[in-house]
């Protein structure tokens, strides 16, 4: 198969090669990769045919289902940038993303509009909503016009034109193809712009480093707004697989899922650790037929050694993979775990993986050769990101001059991770160096929780910590100052952070303190209060 140099091309390809084979299946439906090419040309004839133009972005709110994908592989046929909306996250940060991105078309489905029309209320870039309900089983879309009289509304049986798209849009394999909103320091999220290139970077060594083949089903248990989504939609799709949608009602059953894996005879699964360990502890996996799965992947936070060991128990013929890389980057180092290691062994995130290097410099400046060394990872090749959306400064700070060659014009990464080295030459992960964590896979800006909390009228003080948890990573405890009388409570503070900020960034827990402890120099004491919640916080 000939290498493609623009995402949809991987569509393009296998349905020519594999056009019978399953594409995409959801619930009691699927997709050939000829129905899914055919939709898809449809749809983005259609987006044309309301102004798209190469690189405007479009946003997608559209739970994980075959629309999802129909709507991604629409959009960058039609020469677009797709936009992955969180479906859970507060509509107020929704719309702060699509005025961010200038979102002019939204794709959606009926049984998210009452949200979107909160999300389109106030002086929205948005002009045109279409209802992309391709897999409603039967049901007919709910009729729906948007309270804004400034947008139109397309349903699904007017969506599809007669296409295919018009095939002179032009693209380049540095056109972006994606733009994934994560947590900011500063209150407001920070869009990292992913390219043709980078993606298809990871997506040609994962599919490589699997081993996937036509006949794989290869689960997407990632949402679509995390990059963990992009190997189960395009590495699958690069090797005529079929890609397996997890809903998210079943995401964070652990039994359902272990049932899923099993009915549906999933070969390929990709997640982050802690879904892998609630179903060791509560998916009865050792009742299951797991004979079909060959490979786990795991990536996005430390996976504990003791739980991983049993996981290859159940598993013992199956790989297991461990892929390390900040959004940034997507997946730049991989270990393959051969063999069970020690409960108190480290895991390592392994060597340079899709076509990247990787090095470390120490605090003095120097590379980090030997163990016993720590030193910030960096990051250089095909993977890196092209910077943050609309944010030039961000973008300076990460995006910086290789200091091992300064005189070259390509730009490095800095993670802001810390890692050691061991004797085999694989990257050991020690840590963030800022105030960024890892809870339940996703990356965190403690600063962007404790911004939120802060714009509450009542408070006068706030600091985040994380706490060490087996299952999530960390949690999140939250001490707050109020005004004196204030009657807030902390069941009210968690609610109003839940109006505010996705579900993984809403606090597990928060303690209203007459005043936060400070340091000799006037700084909150963030040690202090780290050790009053240092036996953990429940979760």
């Amino acid at each position: 198969m000939k290498a493609p140099f623009l995402l949809h091309q991987l569509l393009a390809e296998s349905a020519q090669e594999v056009p019978d084979a399953t594409a995409v299946r959801s619930r009691s439906q699927q997709l050939s990769y000829r129905e899914l090419d055919r939709l898809t040309d449809g749809l983005a004839a259609m987006l044309q045919a309301r102004g798209l133009k190469r690189g405007d972005r479009v946003g997608i709110y559209v739970p994980k289902s075959l629309a999802s994908v129909v709507s991604i592989y629409s959009i960058l046929k039609a020469g677009g940038v797709y936009v992955p909306f969180d479906p859970d996250a507060p509509p107020d940060r929704l719309s702060y993303i699509a005025k961010d991105c200038d979102v002019r078309i939204l794709l959606t489905c009926s049984q998210k509009t009452k949200r979107v029309d909160e999300i389109i209320s106030k002086d929205s870039p948005v002009t045109t909503v279409v209802l992309v309900d391709c897999d409603q089983d039967g049901e007919k879309p709910i009729p729906w016009t948007p309270q804004n009289s400034k947008v139109s509304a397309i349903g699904w049986d007017k969506a599809l034109s007669n296409g295919p798209p018009s095939a002179d849009v032009g693209g380049s394999e540095a056109d972006t193809a994606y733009i994934l909103y994560t947590s900011g320091s500063t209150g407001v999220p920070k869009g990292v712009m992913i390219s043709h290139r980078n993606s298809l970077a990871f997506v040609e060594w994962a599919a490589e480093c699997v081993g996937l083949k036509p006949g794989d089903v290869v689960a997407c248990h990632a949402p679509l707004h995390f990059d963990i989504s992009t190997f189960s939609i395009f590495s699958a799709c690069r090797a005529g697989a079929s890609t397996l949608m997890i809903p998210e009602r079943a995401a964070t059953f652990p039994a359902e899922l272990s049932k899923m894996i099993e009915a549906e005879r999933v070969t390929v699964w990709y997640s982050v650790p802690s879904v892998l360990t609630l179903m060791i502890l509560y998916g009865d996996l050792p009742a299951r037929d797991l004979s079909n799965l060959r490979a786990v992947v795991f990536a996005g936070e430390v996976f504990p050694v003791k739980f991983l060991r049993q996981l290859m128990s159940v598993i013992p013929h199956a790989r297991f993979l461990n892929w390390y890389g900040p959004t940034e980057t997507n997946v730049c180092t991989s270990y393959e775990v051969t063999g069970l290691l020690p409960d108190s062994a480290s895991l390592p995130i392994g060597k340079a993986s899709s076509g990247d290097e990787v090095f470390a410099l120490t605090n003095e400046g120097n590379t980090m050769m030997v163990p016993g060394e720590t030193g910030e990872l960096y990051v250089r090749g095909p993977t890196v990101m092209q910077g943050y959306w609309n944010d030039p400064q961000k973008t300076q700070a990460v995006l910086v001059k290789d200091p091992l060659n300064p005189t070259s014009e390509e730009k490095v990464v800095r993670t802001g991770d810390f890692v050691g080295i061991d004797q085999d030459g694989n990257y050991l992960y020690f840590g963030r160096k800022d105030g960024m964590v890892k809870t339940r896979g996703y990356r965190v800006e403690l600063g962007e929780i404790e911004a939120a909390l802060y714009s509450h009228p009542e408070v006068n003080e706030v600091a985040v910590v994380p706490v060490k948890n087996e299952l999530a990573g960390n949690l999140l405890h939250a001490f707050v100052s109020l005004h004196e009388g204030s009657p807030l409570t902390e069941d009210k503070i968690l609610a109003y952070c839940a109006a505010r900020l996705p579900k993984y960034m809403v606090p597990d827990a928060v303690s209203i303190e007459a005043a936060l402890p400070k340091t000799s120099s006037g700084k909150t004491d963030r040690v202090a209060l780290s050790a009053r919640v240092s036996g953990g916080v429940k979760g």
